[in-house]
């Protein structure tokens, strides 16, 4: 997967960055997970604890980059088992906080701002990522994924030549349009769970995207149902690759890591999956899925 030193038995290395959106006015948090051998120790970010070691020396040469993008309201660290999976693997893994859609910061959520700030939010972060004194010497720039959750998923869409239109609800004046995206031809592969694709109903909006796809989604879940998902990958028709499962009593949140226990509250949807689903032992498998199919649709060459 790499050249360079093996990434072989490698735990996270973590490195923070602050990239400036001179667009939208913030600095967005923006961190880096990837492989070193430099013994790791707890972060936290919020309510989310990641086994990391901060600053350490990558492990290898010529990692592949996978972008993450969190959903609706949510943070990158509810996929801190699959980013820190990804990146002992041999990855590079992206994590940003959109703000404006994001924990920390909803203001915008809901609007057309928020559908142009996302995809433009992981351009500058595999910017930033790659002219990293730190690690940009050992990324390689013409290997880039991308991971979305939700509106995650959107927004990796969009990155990748998708051509989103916005709904009523969501401009001043109450009228839909197309929203201004520029996609990044870097982007060579895409994981979409639980997609939202509410934004791609319109003809041709995803001809573009030639990208190989892998697609899950819950077939117990309410807010995309499968319904939605068959209908964005049958509006994919030019992709490379697609890779579609339907994950039997799954829901929303189910793709997500596990949650603290002071989340998993009973008035937290996202901490709780339907009856018969059992998250924790599902993650394993979907965090083998995510790094195989990477590191099939990033290979060299």
């Amino acid at each position: 997967m790499t050249s360079g030193a093996s990434t072989a038995g490698a735990a996270a290395g973590l490195r923070a960055l602050v990239v400036p959106d001179a667009v939208q006015g913030v600095s967005l948090p923006v961190w880096v997970l990837y492989p070193t051998h430099s013994a790791p120790t707890e972060h936290t970010f919020g309510p989310y604890a990641v086994q990391a070691a901060a600053n350490a020396t990558p492990a290898g040469g010529g990692l592949p980059i996978v972008l993450l993008s969190h959903g609706n309201g949510g943070s990158p660290w509810t996929h801190r088992h699959t980013a820190t999976h990804l990146a002992q693997a041999g990855f590079a893994v992206v994590l940003v906080d959109h703000l404006g859609n994001s924990r920390t910061d909803n203001a915008l959520a809901g609007t057309l701002a928020n559908l142009e700030n996302r995809p433009r939010h992981l351009r500058l972060a595999l910017d930033a990522a790659l002219a990293d004194p730190r690690l940009g010497p050992a990324l390689d720039a013409g290997r880039v994924g991308a991971l979305g959750h939700s509106i995650g998923a959107y927004t990796v869409l969009a990155a990748a030549g998708g051509l989103p239109g916005a709904g009523p609800h969501e401009t001043l004046d109450g009228q839909p349009c197309l929203v201004a995206v520029a996609s990044d031809e870097r982007v060579r592969a895409l994981a979409l769970l639980a997609p939202a694709g509410f934004w791609f109903q319109h003809p041709g909006a995803l001809d573009a995207v030639t990208a190989p796809l892998l697609v899950r989604v819950g077939a117990a879940d309410t807010i995309t149902p499968p319904t939605h998902a068959q209908a964005l990958v049958s509006a994919a028709r030019n992709a490379a690759h697609l890779d579609f499962e339907i994950v039997e009593n799954a829901g929303h949140f189910s793709f997500q890591s596990p949650y603290p226990p002071a989340l998993q509250r009973p008035d937290f949807p996202p901490a709780h999956d339907p009856p018969g689903f059992d998250r924790a032992a599902y993650q394993p498998h979907l965090n083998a899925q995510l790094a195989a199919f990477f590191a099939h649709t990033l290979a060299p060459g």
